[in-house]
């Protein structure tokens, strides 16, 4: 009968006191000069609850403001790492551009370098020709011995533009080979304007 009068909330401070609702209805139905006491331990032990709950109550309010802290602390760790994760993005950017612009300089200089090494080179080869040239155009006509063209007729002629030996040979009724043995030619086909070549039997 007690344990229906009282309310739903002190129904639950008894159960956190650990009073059962079976002992707190015989309390009240027991009657006699038991019942004060009884009464006086249910006190006794629901402030023992309540202060129990207030315990667990400060503890709770104490894991959430550590919780928030946590929060607000890894939220700045966060931010923290994107902003340094930004920095070392930027670096690396900055490195890789430098690398790109040396590479592109180094690739530059060393073509330059080739191109000049190869326009000296073809300048020393130019006057290098043009020397051996000149030395065979001024070399003193050769004078065909009889041992070397079988005869010792013929006639002197000056390589003009345009001229090749089996022209001249032809030109002047000789034979090529006899053109190339009297005037010690090697290479027949190389033959410059200028030069003064020995005809055997030339007419």
């Amino acid at each position: 009968m007690i344990l229906r009068l009282l309310p739903n909330g002190w129904r639950g401070w008894l159960l956190c006191a650990g009073v059962s609702t079976t002992a707190w209805a015989q309390a009240g139905n027991a009657g006699g000069s038991s019942l004060p006491i009884e009464v006086a331990n249910l006190r006794e032990d629901l402030r023992g609850a309540i202060q129990r709950v207030g315990e667990l109550t400060l503890r709770v309010e104490q894991l959430e403001r550590d919780n928030a802290e946590l929060r607000r602390s890894t939220d700045a760790a966060e931010k923290s790492v994107a902003a340094l994760t930004r920095q070392l993005n930027g670096a690396l950017a900055e490195v890789n551009a430098s690398i790109a612009s040396t590479v592109a300089g180094a690739k530059a200089e060393t073509l330059q370098q080739v191109g000049t090494q190869m326009e000296k080179l073809a300048q020393q080869t130019n006057a290098a020709l043009d020397s051996l040239a000149k030395n065979l155009a001024t070399r003193p006509a050769v004078t065909a011995s009889p041992a070397d063209d079988g005869s010792r007729a013929g006639i002197k002629y000056t390589v003009q533009s345009g001229d090749n030996l089996a022209g001249i040979a032809k030109k002047f009724g000789a034979k090529q080979q006899d053109i190339a043995t009297a005037n010690k030619l090697s290479d027949p086909s190389r033959i410059v304007v200028g030069q003064t070549l020995f005809i055997p039997g030339g007419k």
